[in-house]
C-alpha cells in the first residue's frame, strides 16, 4: 500500500519504535509566516527530519532544541520573531515578517499517542490538542482521550502569553476511487502526499497491482463497496476506462451522499452514460457531478490528467 505517511503517522511509528523523537508544534503565529497554528515537524525519528516550519532556515535551530526536549523529557518552547528589518535582511529569518511560537513535545512522554493518531487517520474525529505552559497536555480523537503531565522549560515570553493553546487538526480528506488505470501511479501518490487517504475499488486482475499506491483496496462491486465503508469520504472518482463499469459506479454513487463525484472522460461520454442511467440516478448525480473531472491546466497524457484531478480535489476540499 501507499508508502507516503503524514507527519502524525510518522510520529506514531516513531513512538512505537521508541525513537528519541520530538514533535514540534506551532501553537501561535503573528504576521506573515510560512505555516499556521497546528503545523508540525518531527525531529529525531529514524526517518530523520520530517516536515517544514520554514523554508529551511529555522529547522537546524529547532532540531537542537528538539534534541534537548527529548533528552530531558520535558516541553521546550521557542519564540521566533522575525518582524524586524535586521532579521529580514540578515538571512536568518523566515523570509517574511512574522512570529512563530512552538511547543516541542517529547514523544516518549505521550503514552497512547499511536492510538490517537490511528483514530484521526481513520476519520473518527478531529485531533484536538491542548498544551499549557504548566506542562499539561491533552489530546482527543473520536472516542479516545489522553492527558499527560510533564516538566516544562520556563519561558518568559510564553508565560506572558496565552498560557494554554487549543488546536484542532482536521481529519485527513478521503477519496474513493472507482477503477485503476494509467493515471493511478501518479494520481494516488500525489493525493497521498497532499494528505488524502485513498481507497481503490478495483476487481480486474490486470489493474490489481496498482493497488499498491492506495491505502485500502476493495475488490468488489461499487454497490457492495459503498455498503461496507466505515468512514466518510469527501470525494469519489469514477475512472474505470470501461463504459459499463463506469455506469455501474455512477448508479451506485447516485444513491450515496458523497458531495463530490468526478467522472473521467469527455463530455460526450458523460452524455452517453446518462442516457443509460435511470432518471432518478441522473437527477441525484447532476448537482454533484464534475465531468470532465480535472482543472484545465494544459498538457497531455496520464500524468497531466492526474495533476489536473488532484488540483481540482485540493481546490474543492481546501477553498481559499
Amino acid at each position: 500500500m501507499s508508502s507516503y505517511r503524514h507527519i502524525l503517522e510518522t510520529s506514531a511509528a516513531a513512538h512505537q519504535r521508541g525513537d528519541s523523537a520530538t514533535l514540534a508544534l506551532v501553537v501561535e503565529t503573528e504576521g506573515s509566516t510560512y505555516v499556521g497554528p497546528g503545523a508540525m515537524a518531527l525531529f529525531g525519528a529514524r526517518e530523520g527530519h520530517v516536515g517544514w516550519l520554514s523554508g529551511g532556515c529555522l529547522e537546524p535551530e529547532i532540531e537542537k532544541r528538539a534534541r534537548s526536549a527529548a533528552a530531558q523529557s520535558r516541553i521546550e518552547w521557542m519564540d521566533i520573531d522575525t518582524r524586524d528589518d535586521e532579521d529580514l535582511i540578515g538571512g536568518s529569518a523566515l523570509g517574511c515578517r512574522g512570529r512563530l511560537r512552538l511547543a516541542l513535545l517529547p514523544l516518549a512522554a505521550l503514552s497512547g499517542w499511536p492510538a490517537l493518531v490511528e483514530a484521526w487517520k481513520e476519520g473518527r474525529g478531529i485531533l484536538r490538542l491542548s498544551v499549557s505552559t504548566q506542562g499539561e497536555v491533552s489530546a482527543e480523537a473520536g472516542e479516545l482521550k489522553q492527558q499527560w503531565r510533564m516538566d516544562a522549560a520556563h519561558s518568559k515570553e510564553f508565560h506572558t502569553s496565552a498560557g494554554t493553546w487549543n488546536l484542532a487538526i482536521p481529519a485527513p480528506p478521503a477519496a474513493l476511487v472507482f477503477g485503476a488505470g494509467p493515471e493511478t501511479p501518479t494520481l494516488l501518490p500525489l493525493l497521498r502526499s497532499l494528505g488524502w487517504i485513498t481507497t481503490l475499488v478495483e476487481r480486474r486482475t490486470r489493474w490489481l497491482p496498482e493497488a499498491r499506491h492506495a491505502d485500502v483496496l476493495i475488490e468488489t462491486s461499487p454497490q457492495a463497496a459503498l455498503s461496507t465503508l466505515d468512514r466518510a469520504f469527501d470525494a469519489a472518482l469514477v475512472m474505470n476506462h470501461n463504459f459499463e463499469m463506469d455506469r455501474e459506479a455512477l448508479e451506485a454513487l447516485a444513491a450515496s451522499e458523497l458531495p463530490f463525484i468526478g467522472l473521467l472522460g469527455p463530455t460526450r461520454r458523460r452524455e452517453d452514460l446518462f442516457r443509460v442511467l435511470p432518471p432518478a440516478a441522473r437527477e441525484a448525480l447532476q448537482p454533484r457531478l464534475h465531468s470532465p473531472v480535472g482543472l484545465k491546466l494544459g498538457g497531455q497524457g496520464p500524468e497531466a490528467i492526474a495533476l489536473s484531478i488532484a488540483a481540482q480535489l485540493q481546490a474543492y476540499r481546501f477553498p481559499q
